[in-house]
């Protein structure tokens, strides 16, 4: 205990160093505004620098507003298919803090949650949502979101307000786009899209959420539009085709457009969108262009006049997210309705990376406004959308145990989860899992169905992923699941299947090498502990070479039941071997809970596996690696015992100091010293290289693997044993690299 007492002390430090470093590269770098700089000079909450987003929330800014809290999270758009999902922040001495990333370019949107029903806006970002003032956005820049940038000062369109009657004695407001160069005398009146946005919601969010502004400008700028107006109105009075008219006629008073239904448009966003289309399909000929982002009929029986709809309409064009969309069955159902009513259409397929999402609607904008009052060639699908044949169909709360996985036509998978009943009182119910980017965590929120709680999340690369349920802030275990985590009981895991997971994919039965436990007596905490220990197919006690042997050290608050359970070592190792990666060797993955584990390891694990198993006693047939807290145990095995392992692994660890080594030992003994780490969210990472400039220093010869992406998770150190193992006991010369895209190190130096 005192041992893992002191790791976590040592953790703590850690993540100080790590958030001082790191604190010194973002807050060098603003937060990129959505259209507002901040009406405060005090430190912002969140800065973005390389598309991580970094948060640090001042404690005292949290107690002000709320009194003492004990859970803090942002809530934004950081989910698969840009779903609303929790990112956990920790507190670090006096503020509440955290990094996500890299984050894909696009607008995000965010706000505080404290104690899980506490909402807060941040108070350093000036940037507005006006249909909800809680919400804050922020912009990550790229080459996929610079429709979204805003244009050069005074080369963008302008924006206006126009007012209209709603009701006896009761105004509204609508907002209008003006092009870049607008003539109110132009002979030929400008042609007209009316844009609508989803329910709950205002006209600002097309603006605020949307980026209509910037979109529009972008493509004006760049003459990929025809020169229009466009009117963002509210759209939520009680007869949508009533009030259309009424603000087409205040800005018919005020603007120069046309009246011709071949020069009018109209789009819409969710229910918005299901608006429109009814409007086009009930009353067709108002509207020559026609638009639904993720909106359709919710009357399946509506009666349809193909004819009169085709005559009347020269594009209708319906859009839809991936099986997290609630439109996507019923936008399968509505393309069968217009298919039996025989009205033409073009569908922009699936879009697989969203679901019901400002980001799609943002796209599905981007995409229709080109096609707008000029003659359109290409009726395709956007690029890389799918086709939509069939219904998203989940089986019947109750019916069949969790996880089910389903799969797209791209082969990645959604994964449903659904709870028991004993959670039917709870008052909110979130799936936190590793479905961030880089396999960072964070919390999707799910859905009440009957006396159960379910979701779906996706879309999920192949890979291996474990998730639990919060109910009302406390961990819970998805008990439908049978995979067990002796380290983290409510944990749960599955694979998504995929040729990037074969690596960590069962082989077939029979196939693989053999995992046993080694029981051995621990002089150090003086009782009985446990190892697992794998052998390679065919193991030979009686062979006359004894086999090389790895030593593999998980991390703090962790045991030896974690690389099998949780870094799935059995499958990465026995598809090595199979692949013929990797050089037959024995793996023994031993507890490092220990006080001492230098003692444990020399005095306790290695004569136990000698005695049991047929291996080496060559230090340079013998190798150590660990993750974590197993990593810095290894290091320090290396200063303290240099050349007792010829190979040593370092999976997100580093030293603290430069003392002790004895070089010219180190050097002369060592193969192979590698080290990993995972990016800038990884609260090790400031350490490992800044250890590795102490190598540098020192004259310590070493190879650093490059940054894996993610943060200090099994992502990273999976892929870190994929690589590292086959780099074993190799004859001189040859090279094991085994991970997809892994570029060649440098011997030395951090090689960023």
């Amino acid at each position: 205990m005192a041992g893992r007492q002191q790791w976590w002390r040592m953790r703590r430090t850690g993540v100080r160093r790590c958030l001082a470093v790191f604190g010194t590269l973002v807050l060098a770098a603003a937060v990129v505004p959505a259209g507002a700089q901040p009406a405060v000079a005090a430190t912002p909450w969140l800065t973005v620098s390389d598309g991580f987003a970094s948060f640090r929330v001042p404690a005292a800014d949290l107690e002000s507003a709320f009194g003492t809290v004990s859970s803090v999270v942002v809530e934004a758009d950081f989910g698969p298919s840009f779903a609303i999902a929790d990112l956990g922040l920790g507190r670090s001495g006096d503020a509440w803090t955290s990094v996500i990333g890299p984050l894909r370019p696009g607008l995000y949107h965010y706000r505080i949650r404290a104690d899980g029903t506490k909402l807060l806006k941040d108070q350093t970002n000036a940037t507005t949502v006006t249909s909800d003032p809680t919400w804050s956005t922020f912009l990550v820049p790229g080459d996929s979101a610079s429709l979204l940038a805003d244009v050069p000062a005074g080369q963008g369109g302008t924006l206006g307000t126009v007012s209209y009657p709603a009701g006896p004695r009761q105004a509204r407001s609508a907002t209008v786009w003006t092009p870049p160069g607008y003539d109110a005398h132009r002979r030929h009146p400008y042609p007209v899209l009316y844009l609508q946005q989803g329910a709950d919601g205002s006209r600002t969010d097309w603006l605020d959420l949307g980026r209509a502004k910037q979109i529009l400008d972008n493509l004006a700028v760049r003459r990929r539009i025809e020169p229009m107006v466009v009117v963002l109105g509210d759209g939520n009075g009680r007869d949508f085709r009533q009030e259309l008219r009424a603000i087409a006629r205040a800005v018919r008073r005020e603007y120069n457009i046309a009246d011709d239904p071949a020069r009018r448009a109209l789009a819409g966003a969710s229910a918005g969108g299901t608006q429109v289309l009814r409007s086009v399909l009930t009353h067709p000929g108002e509207f020559g262009y026609v638009g639904s982002f993720a909106g359709p009929l919710t009357d399946e029986h509506l009666r349809i006049n193909g004819r009169a709809v085709n005559a009347g309409t020269r594009l209708l064009r319906l859009y839809t997210g991936n099986m997290t969309d609630p439109a996507h069955n019923p936008t399968y159902r509505t393309l069968r309705t217009l298919d039996r009513s025989r009205v033409r259409h073009d569908f922009d397929g699936v879009n697989p990376d969203d679901g019901h999402t400002w980001n799609a609607w943002r796209e599905n904008l981007a995409d229709f406004l080109p096609r707008l009052f000029r003659p359109v060639h290409d009726h395709r699908p956007s690029v890389g959308h799918l086709p939509l044949i069939r219904e998203f169909a989940t089986p019947a709360p109750g019916s069949t145990p969790t996880p089910w996985l389903t799969q797209d036509a791209n082969g990645d998978t959604f994964v449903t989860v659904e709870t028991g009943s004993e959670f039917a009182s709870a008052g909110r119910v979130t799936l936190w899992g590793n479905w961030a980017p880089g396999g960072s965590w964070v919390n999707v929120p799910l859905t009440r169905t009957g006396d159960r709680w379910r979701g779906t999340v996706g879309p999920l690369k192949p890979w291996f992923y474990y998730y639990k349920f919060i109910v009302d802030l406390v961990s819970k275990k998805d008990t439908a699941n049978p995979t067990q985590i002796t380290s983290e009981p409510t944990w749960s895991t599955f694979l998504a299947p995929g040729r990037a997971a074969r690596p960590l994919t069962d082989v077939p039965a029979g196939r693989g090498g053999t995992l046993a436990t080694l029981t051995y007596p621990s002089t150090v905490v003086a009782a009985e502990r446990t190892a697992y220990v794998w052998t390679p197919p065919g193991y030979d006690p009686a062979r006359p070479e004894p086999y090389p042997v790895l030593y593999l050290q998980h991390g703090g608050g962790q045991n030896y039941t974690d690389w099998v359970e949780m870094g799935r070592a059995k499958q990465i190792l026995d598809r090595g071997f199979r692949d013929g990666k990797l050089v037959p060797m024995v793996v023994v993955m031993g507890n490092g809970n220990v006080p001492d584990f230098g003692k444990e390891l020399l005095e306790n694990i290695v004569p136990a596996a000698r005695a049991a198993y047929h291996i080496s006693h060559d230090p340079a047939r013998q190798a150590l690696a660990g993750l974590s807290m197993g990593g810095f145990q290894a290091l320090d095995i290396l200063r303290t015992h240099p050349g007792e392992f010829a190979y040593i692994g370092t999976f997100s660890a580093g030293v603290f100091n430069s003392t002790g080594f004895d070089v010219a030992a180190v050097n002369d003994g060592t193969k192979l010293l590698r080290m990993y780490t995972g990016n800038v969210t990884d609260f090790v990472y400031p350490i490992v290289l800044s250890t590795m400039a102490t190598f540098d220093t020192l004259g310590i010869r070493y190879e650093f693997a490059g940054v894996t992406p993610g943060p200090h998770g099994w992502d990273a150190w999976q892929k870190n044993l994929i690589d590292f193992a086959p780099r074993l006991f190799q004859p001189d010369g040859a090279d094991g690299a085994a991970f997809p895209g892994r570029r060649p190190a440098p011997r030395s130096g951090p090689g960023r």
